[in-house]
C-alpha cells in the first residue's frame, strides 16, 4: 500500500547579505575573465614577476646571507654552509669587533648626519627666507645658482677639499695650503669635519626647496594680525611662522638623514686616510675583504634604518595637509624690505655660492693646470695633465684626454647608464599604463608600491644586494659578477622609482578616449601604444629617461660594489685614480663627470619645461 508523498520542504530564502556575496563573487569573476581578455594585466602580470625578482629577491637574499652560513667560515660558524647560524648577527652586534663593524660607524655616522642637518638647516634656512620672502638683489639668478651643489657629485667637493687641505698623513702630492707653508691637522684635512661641511653644502638645497616653498605659500596676513593684536616678533616666530612651517622643515631633514646613510664617495676620500668610518665604508670594507656574512647584516641595518627614516617623512607629508592657511593669495607673496641689510644679505648668498659651487670647481680646475700646487708662477701652468706626453707616472702615461682608459670609462658610462636609462624610462610608462588602466587593483599596488621600494634603499645596502644574488650561479642564470649585465639591471631597478612615478603622473591624467576611438577603428594594443600613447606622453617619457641618466652618470655608491676595471665608469675611474694618488688626473675626471650632471640637469629641464628652483625666484 503506497503513502502519500511527505509535502517538499520550501527552500530558505537567502539572506540580503548572501545575495550582495553572491552578486560581489559574480562581478569578480566577471572583472577577472574581462581582465585576462586585456592584453594590460598580461603586460602587468609580466612586469610585476620582473620587478619581483629584480627589487624583491636581491633584498631577501642578501638578508638570507645575514642567517646563512657562507662558504669558507664555516669552522668560525661552527655549521656547514648554508645553514642557519646566528654568528655573523653575533659577530656584528655584540662580540668583540663589533665596536669596529657597526657600533663605532653608526655613532660616526650619525654624529655626521646630525652635523649636516645642522649646518644645511641653518644655510638652507637662512637662503630660502631670502629668497622667498624678502627683496634681496639677484633672487631670481640665486635660486637657481644655490641648488647647483646637489647637480653635482658629492665627492667633487670632497676632491677639491683634500686639494686645498691635504696634510702628509697619506703621502702623494702636497695639498695647497701645506705647500706655501702651512700644515693642515688631521681633524682638518680629514675625518668628520671635512665631511660633515661637505654633506651640508650638499644637501642644503633640500631645505631651500622645501622650506622655501612652504614660506612662499605662508599668507602675510596672519603676521600683521597678530603684530595688529600686540604679539612680538618672537612671539610671531614662535607661535604662528613655525608651527605653519614645521611639517617642511622635518622633511627637508628626514630627507638629509636618509641620504646621508648612503653616502659614500665623501666619506671614501676624506674618512678612509684616518680610519674613520661609517656605516658605508664599513659595509664596504666587509665586501671588498669578502667577510659577506657581516656584509649582509650591516647592509640590512642601512637599508631599516633607510626604510624608517623614508616612512616618517611619508607620516609627515601626510601630516602637511592638516596645516592650512587661508587667506588673500595676493597678499601670500608680498616680500619683507630688508633696508640697508639688502646689500650685506645678498653678499651672503654670493659667499655661499662660491663656497659651495666657485671655490671647488676653481680648486679642481686649477690643480689640473699646475704642475706643483698653490704655485701661481706663469711657467707652473701645464695642459699636460689634459693633452700631455710621457708624464713618467707608471700608471698614466699620457694626459687624460689621450688616456684609452678614459674614453673606455666614458664609453662605459654613456652605454651602460644610457641604455638602464632607456629601458628604465620605457619600463616606467609601462608600469604608469598598467597602474591606470588594469582592472585588477592588487596587481596595480602591487607594481606601484615594489617600484618604489629602490628608493628606500640606500644605494650602497641595494648594490650589495645585487652582489649577493648574482655573484654565484643560481639555477639557470649564471654568475653575473664582472660583467656589465649586472650593472644594467642594478641601475634599471635603482632607476624605477623615479621613473615609474613619471610613468604612473603622467597616465594618470591621460584619459582612455583616444585609445577607445582608435580601438573602435580596429587599432590593437601594440599600434595604440605606439600611435598615441606614447607621442602623447613623450614628454614624461623624456623625464622618466633623462633623470635617471642624470643619476646614473654622477652615482658612485652602486658602482663601486659591482664594477670591476673591464667594466669600468668614470666615477669608479676616478675613485681608482685618488687611490693612485694621481690627483690632477682624478680632479680632471671628476670636472667631466660634473659637467655631465649639470648641462644633463639643464637639458632636462629644458626640454621638460621644468625648473628645480620653481617658485623661489623673483
Amino acid at each position: 500500500m503506497s503513502t502519500p508523498d511527505a509535502p517538499a520542504k520550501p527552500a530558505l530564502a537567502a539572506t540580503p547579505r548572501q545575495n550582495e556575496q553572491m552578486r560581489s563573487k559574480g562581478r569578480s569573476r566577471s572583472v577577472w575573465r574581462l581582465a585576462l581578455r586585456d592584453p594590460t594585466t598580461i603586460i602587468g602580470i609580466l612586469a610585476a614577476i620582473l620587478f619581483a625578482y629584480l627589487i624583491v629577491v636581491p633584498v631577501i637574499s642578501m638578508l638570507s646571507d645575514a642567517i646563512l652560513v657562507q662558504f669558507g667560515e664555516e669552522r668560525r660558524a661552527h655549521a656547514a654552509v648554508g645553514m642557519p647560524t646566528l654568528y655573523y648577527l653575533t659577530r656584528t652586534f655584540s662580540s668583540a669587533v663589533s665596536s669596529d663593524l657597526f657600533w663605532q660607524p653608526l655613532v660616526h655616522t650619525l654624529e655626521v648626519a646630525a652635523g649636516a642637518i645642522i649646518l644645511a638647516v641653518a644655510i638652507g634656512g637662512t637662503m630660502a627666507w631670502l629668497l622667498s620672502r624678502t627683496n634681496m638683489l639677484a633672487r631670481r639668478w640665486l635660486a637657481t645658482a644655490l641648488i647647483v651643489p646637489y647637480m653635482l657629485p658629492a665627492w667633487t667637493f670632497a676632491l677639491a677639499w683634500t686639494t686645498l687641505f691635504k696634510n702628509r698623513t697619506i703621502g702623494g702630492q702636497l695639498g695647497w695650503l701645506e705647500a706655501i707653508g702651512l700644515s693642515p691637522p688631521d681633524w682638518l684635512a680629514y675625518g668628520q669635519v671635512p665631511i660633515t661641511i661637505i654633506m651640508a653644502l650638499h644637501y642644503a638645497p633640500f631645505v631651500i626647496l622645501l622650506f622655501g616653498n612652504a614660506l612662499r605659500r605662508f599668507d602675510s596676513q596672519l603676521e600683521d594680525s597678530a603684530r595688529v593684536l600686540g604679539a612680538g616678533t618672537t612671539t610671531v616666530t614662535t607661535q604662528i611662522i613655525l608651527p605653519l612651517m614645521l611639517p617642511s622643515l622635518l622633511s627637508a631633514i628626514i630627507l638629509i638623514f636618509a641620504k646621508s646613510l648612503g653616502e659614500f664617495g665623501v666619506p671614501y676620500v676624506l674618512g678612509l686616510p684616518v680610519d674613520f668610518d661609517v656605516l658605508s665604508t664599513s659595509l664596504y670594507r666587509n665586501i671588498s675583504s669578502r667577510h659577506t656574512g657581516v656584509a649582509a647584516v650591516l647592509a640590512g641595518s642601512i637599508m631599516l634604518i633607510g626604510i624608517l627614516s623614508m616612512l616618517v617623512d611619508a607620516r609627515l607629508v601626510r601630516e602637511a595637509r592638516r596645516f592650512v592657511t587661508i587667506g588673500s593669495k595676493g597678499s601670500m607673496n608680498r616680500l619683507s624690505a630688508l633696508g640697508p641689510l639688502r646689500l650685506p644679505a645678498t653678499g651672503l648668498a654670493f659667499l655661499i655660492f662660491l663656497l659651495s659651487v666657485g671655490l671647488p670647481l676653481a680648486t679642481l680646475f686649477l690643480s689640473t693646470i699646475m704642475r706643483q700646487p698653490a704655485n701661481f708662477s706663469p711657467d707652473n701652468f701645464t695642459l699636460d695633465f689634459w693633452i700631455g706626453h710621457d708624464l713618467g707616472t707608471v700608471a698614466l702615461r699620457t694626459g687624460i684626454l689621450l688616456s684609452p682608459d678614459l674614453w673606455n670609462a666614458a664609453w662605459n658610462s654613456l652605454w651602460i647608464v644610457g641604455t638602464a636609462s632607456v629601458t628604465s624610462g620605457i619600463l616606467g610608462l609601462l608600469v604608469g599604463y598598467v597602474v591606470a588602466r588594469t582592472l585588477l587593483w592588487p596587481l596595480a599596488m602591487f607594481l606601484r608600491h615594489v617600484t618604489f621600494l629602490p628608493y628606500l634603499v640606500p644605494g650602497i645596502a641595494f648594490a650589495a644586494a645585487y652582489l649577493s644574488l648574482f655573484a654565484v650561479p643560481r639555477g639557470p642564470i649564471p654568475s653575473l659578477y664582472g660583467t656589465a649585465f649586472i650593472l644594467l639591471l642594478a641601475l634599471v631597478a635603482e632607476q624605477m622609482p623615479y621613473a615609474s612615478r613619471a610613468g604612473i603622473s603622467a597616465m594618470m591624467q591621460l584619459g582612455k578616449d583616444p585609445e577607445e576611438a582608435a580601438q573602435i577603428a580596429g587599432a590593437g594594443w601594440l599600434r595604440r601604444m605606439l600611435s598615441i600613447v606614447i607621442p602623447i606622453q613623450k614628454g614624461s617619457l623624456s623625464t622618466g629617461i633623462l633623470m635617471p641618466f642624470i643619476s646614473g652618470i654622477k652615482g658612485l655608491s652602486l658602482f663601486v660594489i659591482l664594477a670591476v676595471p673591464s667594466t669600468d665608469v668614470l666615477t669608479t675611474y676616478s675613485l681608482r685614480l685618488v687611490d693612485y694618488h694621481y690627483t690632477q688626473a682624478a680632479n680632471a675626471v671628476v670636472l667631466i663627470i660634473a659637467g655631465l650632471a649639470y648641462f644633463g640637469t639643464l637639458l632636462a629641464q629644458k626640454l621638460t619645461k621644468t625648473n628645480l628652483a620653481e617658485g623661489l625666484g623673483g
